[in-house]
């Protein structure tokens, strides 16, 4: 099996960096920048050409399709025409491969910093990123600038960058690893096989840390408290919470349970900077003027003038300010992401095949965007796919339209309802919270059909099951509820409380 084909996992580790090897690394990663802007750039000129050839413009008024002995396949000639505008521009991996030799070689400096495979590695990122425009799959390519560029990697482990004797190598450059002691999850991935190696640095607490991603073949170590088990799972995906029912269990789970937002100190700091971006950026904005509240006469701030050209000019405390403010963002998506991964490892110990709507994350977005970045739906909804699928699970979309699950009843007839109804009630004389009975009917889709003849048969067994889980989660509200009333905390503040009780147990 070829390397593209096998399994893989990432096994990180921290650096030890010196001044020196820090400095090495900027001027490296600022060579790979160039490189890759440079790949870019040509990609997109090359995509251009192709897509105005006349070959690229026959090939798409060819149908899709042909029938031939009554069976429909793509059509040939249209895929011979395409290939034939690619090759006659070298708009392929291997062209821009070529090219990006070249023009390192050109500009000595970059092949002194850039070894030929990193180099090849920046042309098929390139190339990659341009692809996907050409199959509309993305609107815009974005060239990098040094705060956007944070990860190189090898093209394999034989030669460039690479993993040896617990070393990251690359060439005259040799980088010691922190490997923490007596850690299962490392240890497994030091033992597996290294296909290819990464850099990556990242920003903590305003100052820059490098990591090394070893990209290794096989599969990740499993925890014996994250098994999975066999079964089917209905699954219902609101902004905040997740309901799911299993085979003997239900529960509606809060999606980021106890992540501090950090809201009020974030809105904070963006006062701050603004204040300080008007103070030293008076030309930049209209000038304040009076207008009347009810009775009373206030100064409103002038707004931003449209065109300017000149740049900003910002103060230290501007900077130091942003720093704070990206490291409460960093903190609040690494809390996030930390939680709504436990979740999924819990719902995954119920079964492995899920069955849910196929909602659109990005439409909620523009309607409740704050409780989105909050709570990161998005993520949650990839992590189980993709963790279903390694465990040899199955995870099934079915279309909202043709199901409205929130709508049908166990008769089959379909009524409409508000959001801010979340009882079900039916002629059978069902009552359920709507998204408990939502991810119950989920269970008995297949091929976006939802049979109610098992839906009927199976409700009478589970629903002291589902019962439990309403009454669960009305019992988790109010105590959620009390607790927000008496205590005045901030919620960094009942974050840290929580994690000391955790570590008190």
């Amino acid at each position: 099996m070829s390397r593209a084909t096998t399994p893989s996992f990432i096994t990180e580790l921290p650096l030890k960096v010196s001044s020196q090897q820090n400095r090495e690394l900027e001027a490296r990663f600022n060579a790979a920048m160039r490189l890759y802007n440079a790949c870019l750039n040509e990609a997109k000129v090359r995509m251009e050409l192709v897509k105005n050839s006349s070959a690229y413009q026959q090939a798409k008024s060819l149908p899709l399709f042909v029938t031939r002995n009554n069976k429909q396949l793509a059509n040939p000639e249209r895929k011979q025409l395409f290939n034939e505008a690619r090759k006659q521009y070298r708009f392929s991996d291997f062209g821009l491969q070529a090219f990006a030799t070249l023009t390192a070689n050109r500009a000595k400096w970059i092949a002194e910093k850039i070894d030929s495979n990193t180099q090849q590695k920046l042309a098929t990122r390139a190339f990659n990123a341009v692809e996907k425009v050409l199959f509309n799959k993305a609107k815009k390519v974005r060239f990098k600038i040094t705060t956007r560029f944070r990860s190189i990697e090898g093209k394999s482990n034989k030669q460039g960058l690479r993993w040896k004797s617990s070393l990251v190598v690359w060439g005259k450059l040799k980088l010691l690893p922190i490997i923490p002691k007596n850690n299962p999850v490392i240890e497994h991935g030091l033992n597996s096989k290294v296909k290819y190696v990464r850099l990556v640095w990242r920003e903590l607490n305003g100052k820059k840390r490098w990591f090394v991603q070893l990209i290794c073949e096989g599969q990740p170590y499993e925890k014996p408290q994250n098994y999975v088990s066999s079964g089917t799972i209905g699954l219902d995906l609101n902004i905040s919470n997740v309901a799911i029912v299993a085979d003997d269990y239900a529960g509606l789970l809060p999606l980021a349970d106890k992540v501090p937002t950090y809201q009020k100190e974030i809105r904070q700091l963006q006062r701050k900077m603004e204040r300080s971006r008007r103070a030293n950026n008076p030309d930049k904005y209209e000038s304040n003027f009076q207008k009347r509240v009810g009775r009373k006469i206030v100064t409103k701030k002038g707004q931003l003038k449209k065109g300017q050209q000149t740049k900003w000019c910002h103060s230290k405390h501007y900077y130091k300010t942003a720093i704070k403010k990206r490291e409460l963002e960093r903190k609040k998506a690494a809390y996030t992401k930390s939680q709504n991964r436990r979740l999924v490892n819990d719902i995954l110990r119920h079964g492995s095949t899920i069955k849910t709507e196929n909602v659109s994350v990005k439409a909620w977005q523009k309607i409740w965007g704050k409780a989105i970045s909050n709570k990161s739906p998005g993520f949650f909804i990839s992590e189980l796919h993709r963790k279903a699928e390694n465990a040899g699970g199955q995870f099934i979309k079915f279309s909202t339209q043709k199901t409205a699950l929130s709508q049908t009843h166990l008769t089959g007839n379909r009524v409409k309802k508000t959001l801010s109804q979340r009882v079900h009630t039916d002629e059978t004389g069902v009552v359920m919270h709507r998204d408990l009975f939502s991810a119950f009917l989920a269970r008995h889709i297949n091929e976006d059909e939802l049979s109610l003849h098992d839906a009927l048969q199976e409700y009478q067994r589970l629903e002291p099951v589902l019962q439990e889980a309403w009454e669960h989660y009305q019992i988790n509200c109010k105590q959620v509820s009390l607790s927000e009333s008496r205590s005045a905390h901030s919620p960094s503040e009942q974050f840290s409380c929580y994690l000391k009780k955790l570590s008190t147990r």
